[in-house]
């Protein structure tokens, strides 16, 4: 069917509640609103994917501004010999609208058009989004480059996407005639955009109004800097001098720093988990310009990841419905387990799985640093285990590929023991369907929510993990989930490894086991406890009562 054409001014397509009147422009850039449109890479795009559902639900005044990433974040294919490599293959989205705009903003000394498709709210029952790429005519290839994979390991070529969705995203709402009341950035990305309407507003105070921001890096380290000369000569700054950067951004010197702009030309700032708004003040107090910091604990959309059956078996209590369906969820993960590894698994054996975005800090292969102890437990055959690893390194990093790879060659040694590859949004809602025990091993403090383990514990996988995190908010040792104590002294890999395996050894596999009563009422305490306080709803709703 031939789409209507695209009308301008743009009017936001939902009547909305009275509650949430306010208009908003969410920034962001990712978003994992579906299998089926791949611009996204993790924890960042999953997060923001449930927000825009949970928009959609509860009929809220606010669209979504990303990107439209000709290859994606890249597809995980596998060498030869079976070990992973990055591929970066073009994507096609027919059902995307072509909204007709396009207009020029100058990045590194060039006029570069950006064209802008749009995802209607009913294709995907998501928040109305609009997608801006650079791959259009009038470009020549390298500008055309801009969009087309996220988080470009190129330095510039990654400012350059972060100007795209910040200067390029306040530049649409124009072309649109769309005036939203609040600027939200989920994460600093698009901080680009502040300087835009500071040069079109002239005053702080003005910007500030409109702008909130949303921090998800727990560690100063983490938040990214750049030279300002260089930032300066891809036109970061929209034409403001340095001397009126410097002023108005709270930084000084010749190093910018994305998330400190983001705090100074804020009204209000938000962490991401009660520990993560604590550590993040702690983190900026020595900066008193910066927008006050208060917390809105992540969370994910129950109506999109929840098995239905599970969920009516949670609300009428009935345990043994909950045992039963989860059998048969794991037998269809096992499908993929065998296709992909060829490896037969038993949907009655334990399984544990480690699936998100692999990276130094999340440690995903702290189960096999002590060799030994895992050879022991993988070869118990009175208490047998299964585990599944998945994810996806960033593609560039080196480090985590090899940890991929290793964990990949060592599980050709062991029947019980798989790493499959495409850790998308399909085969993570598998996995969270098919785990008996979700496996989470970040060091503490580094990670500033995690979600991952709610969608799990949303379909009846008790989580096994560091404390850290959303778990500080939700965990309940030996009642909704099994945490390892916070690791102290010289060598905390070690002890979280140690106490790991303990808690495996003495704990998770004799309850499984052993105790069928307690790990069913585990399993429901986890579903009841997750299911009204992680549900992104409550998340939504808390954005427009704390931060807009």
């Amino acid at each position: 069917m031939p789409q209507a054409p695209f009308s301008l001014p743009y009017k936001h397509p939902f009547i909305p509640d009275k509650n949430y009147k306010k208009s908003v422009a969410y920034f962001s850039m990712e978003f994992a609103v579906d299998q089926a449109l791949k611009i996204y890479s993790g924890g960042l795009g999953f997060l923001a994917g449930s927000h825009m559902r949970s928009v959609y639900a509860l009929k809220q005044n606010l669209i979504g501004i990303g990107m439209l990433w000709k290859n994606g974040y890249y597809d995980q294919g596998r060498k030869a010999d079976g070990s992973m490599q990055p591929e970066f293959h073009e994507k096609i989205y027919h059902y995307l609208q072509d909204t007709g705009i396009r207009y020029q903003i100058p990045i590194l000394g060039k006029q570069v058009w950006v064209a802008a498709y749009y995802l209607p709210p009913d294709t995907f029952q998501s928040a109305p989004l609009f997608l801006l790429t650079t791959d259009t005519d009038g470009n020549d290839t390298s500008t055309r480059a801009i969009s087309y994979s996220l988080y470009d390991a190129d330095v510039t070529m990654k400012v350059a996407q972060c100007m795209v969705l910040g200067i390029g995203g306040a530049r649409l709402l124009e072309e649109l005639k769309y005036e939203p009341q609040v600027y939200h950035f989920n994460e600093a990305h698009a901080v680009s955009a502040v300087f835009y309407l500071y040069k079109k507003l002239g005053k702080v105070a003005d910007v500030k109004k409109k702008v909130v921001f949303t921090t998800h890096t727990p560690e100063e380290a983490g938040n990214e800097k750049h030279n300002m000369q260089f930032l300066e000569g891809l036109g970061f700054f929209s034409g403001l001098s340095l001397d009126v950067v410097r002023k108005i951004s709270g930084n000084t010197g010749d190093v910018f720093n994305h998330s400190l702009a983001a705090l100074t030309l804020s009204r209000k700032a938000n962490g991401v988990s009660k520990l993560h708004g604590e550590v993040s003040r702690s983190m900026w107090k020595a900066y008193p310009k910066i927008a006050p910091i208060d917390h809105i604990t992540n969370a994910q959309n129950n109506t999109y990841w929840v098995d239905k059956t599970l969920e009516k078996a949670r609300l009428t209590k009935d345990v043994e419905t909950i045992s039963s369906r989860k059998k048969e969820l794991k037998t269809v993960l096992f499908k993929t387990v065998a296709d992909q590894c060829g490896k037969l698994f038993d949907p009655d054996v334990l399984t544990i799985v480690w699936a998100r975005r692999f990276a130094a800090y999340k440690r995903p292969d702290m189960l096999v640093w002590d060799i030994e102890r895992l050879k022991k437990i993988l070869s118990n055959t009175d208490q047998p285990v299964q585990i599944i690893w998945a994810g996806k390194p960033y593609p560039k990093d080196d480090g985590a590929i090899n940890t991929f790879n290793h964990l990949f060659y060592l599980s050709h040694h062991y029947n019980n023991m798989a790493v499959l590859t495409g850790y998308e949004l399909a085969l993570s809602k598998l996995l969270k369907d098919g785990s008996d025990v979700w496996l989470n091993t970040p060091v503490v403090t580094r990670e500033a929510s995690g979600t991952s383990g709610m969608t799990a514990a949303m379909n009846a996988s008790l989580n096994l993990s560091t404390y850290d995190g959303w778990i500080c908010e939700f965990a309940k040792d030996g009642e909704n989930s099994f945490i390892l104590p916070v690791a102290e002294g010289n060598d905390i890999n070690k002890t979280d490894c140690d106490n790991l395996l303990d808690k495996l050894e003495n704990e998770v596999i004799p309850t499984y086991y052993e105790n069928h009563k307690k790990w069913q009422e585990m399993v429901l305490n986890s579903m009841n406890d997750v299911s009204e306080e992680f549900n992104s709803d409550r998340m939504a709703r808390e954005y427009y009562e704390k931060l807009y």
